[in-house]
C-alpha cells in the first residue's frame, strides 16, 4: 500500500527538494542530515570539510538513502564549485561559523572572516540564481538585555519585557570594541541585515535562524579526543570534558550567567517545518529555544553532576565545581550577556512548533552518549605516560 502523500501545514502536498548544505558534517548538520534521510525523500548535497560525524550516512552504499546524499567537500573560502552546488540546489542551508566562546576574543579576525566575509558569496550566490536560503545565526545577535544596565537590586529586571528577546521588538545591544568577544555576535548581525537587504531589495527567499544553545550527541568535541587539547568547547562539552576525566567543572565568574537550552531533535524539528513550509518560514526570523529550561551555569553544572553519577555509575567529587575568572578562562577582552531567554511566539504563529524535552533529559540523553563514546578513550588518555624530554 502507498504511503500517503506528504503536506505542509496548510495541507499542500510538499514538494521533493534538492538542499545544499553547507557545514553538514558539524553537530546541527549531522543531525538534520538523519532526519532528512530518515523521514523525507528530500536530496542533500552535504558541503563540508569533514564527514566523521555523517560518516554512518554515506556508507555503506547499501544504504536505503545512499542516492539520495552526497558529500562534497569543500571549504566555501577557495572553492569555485560552491556556486555550481547551489545552482543544484532549490534550498540552500548555512551552517557554517566559527561559533566557540573561547575563539571569540583569542581569534576575532578569524571569527569576523568565518562569520560574515566567508558567508557573502553564499547570500550572493543564492541571490542572484533566485535560490530559497535559510540561514543560520545565534541568539548572540541580541547581546546585553535591556535589563543588565539597571542596579542589581531594581524590580524592573524581574520584568520580562527587560529581558525576554524578541526577533521584531529586541535591540541588539554589544559591549565596547575592546571586549572582542563580541566580535561573533557583531559579524553575526551583519551577516543578518545582508540577508535582510537581499530581501528587500532583491526578493531573496530567506529565513533567518537564531538557535539559543542547541544540545545533543555529537556537540562540539572533547579536548584531546577528538579535537585539540588546548581547545575550549562551549560550556556543556566543556563540562563534560570535565565529568570524563573526574575534575571539578570550572565556572566562570561564579556560573551566574543564565541561559536556556533545548535538545536538537526538538530544534531539528523546527528546521524541518521551515523547510518544509516556504509559504510560512519565508522573511522570517525565527528564536528557537526553549524557555522552560533556564538555568544558571552553575544551576547546570549542578545538575550535570548529579546526571553524569547516575548514568556512569561513578561518585560525585566532594568538590564538584571551582571558580575561575572570565580573563584566566577565556583572556582578554572577554564580556558576557547576563540572559538569554527566547520569545517563541513568532515561531509558534508560524510554524506551530513548541519544544518538547525537559532539560533533565537532554542531559540525560547527551551525558549517556558522552560517556559512551569518550569515557575508555579518556581513562587511556589520563593513563598514558607523558614522555620524557
Amino acid at each position: 500500500m502507498a504511503s500517503p502523500a506528504r503536506v505542509d501545514l496548510d495541507g499542500n502536498p510538499i514538494k521533493v527538494m534538492t538542499i545544499c548544505m553547507i557545514g553538514a558534517g558539524g553537530f546541527i548538520g549531522s543531525h538534520l542530515c538523519e532526519k532528512l534521510m530518515a523521514e523525507t525523500p528530500h536530496k542533500v548535497l552535504a558541503v563540508d570539510v569533514y564527514s566523521d560525524k555523517i560518516k554512518h550516512l554515506l556508507e555503506p552504499s547499501s544504504l536505503a538513502w545512499a542516492d539520495r546524499i552526497q558529500f562534497h567537500r569543500i571549504n566555501i573560502k577557495h572553492d569555485s564549485r560552491l556556486e555550481g552546488l547551489i545552482k543544484m540546489a532549490d534550498l540552500t542551508i548555512n551552517l557554517a561559523a566559527i561559533c566557540t566562546p573561547a575563539d571569540y576574543n583569542t581569534r576575532p579576525l578569524d571569527t569576523i572572516y568565518s562569520n560574515f566575509i566567508d558567508a557573502l558569496p553564499v547570500v550572493k550566490y543564492c541571490s542572484e540564481n533566485n535560490k530559497r536560503l535559510i540561514h543560520f545565526s545565534t541568539c548572540e545577535v541580541y547581546g546585553k538585555t535591556i535589563g543588565s544596565f539597571l542596579p542589581k537590586d531594581h524590580p524592573l529586571r524581574q520584568d520580562p519585557a527587560f529581558y525576554v528577546l524578541q526577533e521584531d521588538a529586541s535591540p541588539c545591544i554589544f559591549g565596547p570594541i575592546e571586549k572582542q568577544r563580541w566580535s561573533y555576535a557583531c559579524a553575526k548581525q551583519l551577516i543578518e541585515r545582508l540577508v535582510y537587504a537581499e530581501g528587500s531589495e532583491n526578493g531573496l527567499e530567506f529565513t533567518i535562524v537564531r538557535p539559543f544553545n542547541w544540545i545533543g550527541p555529537r556537540m562540539d568535541f572533547i579536548p584531546g579526543i577528538d579535537g585539540p587539547s588546548e581547545g575550549v568547547p562551549r560550556v556543556l562539552a566543556c563540562f563534560s570534558n570535565n565529568l570524563l576525566r573526574g575534575e571539578p567543572l570550572k565556572l566562570v565568574d561564579g556560573g551566574q550567567s543564565q541561559r536556556t537550552f533545548v535538545y536538537i531533535k526538538d530544534a531539528i524539528e523546527a528546521v524541518l517545518l521551515m523547510i518544509e513550509n516556504p509559504a510560512r518560514a519565508n522573511g522570517q526570523i525565527f528564536n528557537v529555544g526553549n524557555p522552560h529550561n533556564e538555568v544558571t551555569v552553575k544551576q547546570l553544572a549542578e545538575m550535570m553532576t548529579e546526571v553524569y553519577s547516575k548514568v556512569s555509575g561513578e561518585p560525585t567529587l566532594e568538590v564538584p565545581t571551582i571558580d575561575v575568572s572570565s580573563k584566566e578562562f577565556y583572556g582578554e577582552g572577554y564580556d558576557d550577556s547576563d540572559k538569554r531567554i527566547p520569545d517563541m511566539t513568532i515561531i509558534n504563529k508560524q510554524l506551530g512548533w513548541n519544544p518538547k524535552t525537559s532539560l533533565w533529559d537532554l542531559l540525560e540523553s547527551t551525558l549517556t552518549y558522552q560517556h559512551r563514546t569518550y569515557a575508555e578513550a579518556v581513562k587511556q588518555a589520563i593513563a598514558k605516560p607523558v614522555a620524557s624530554s
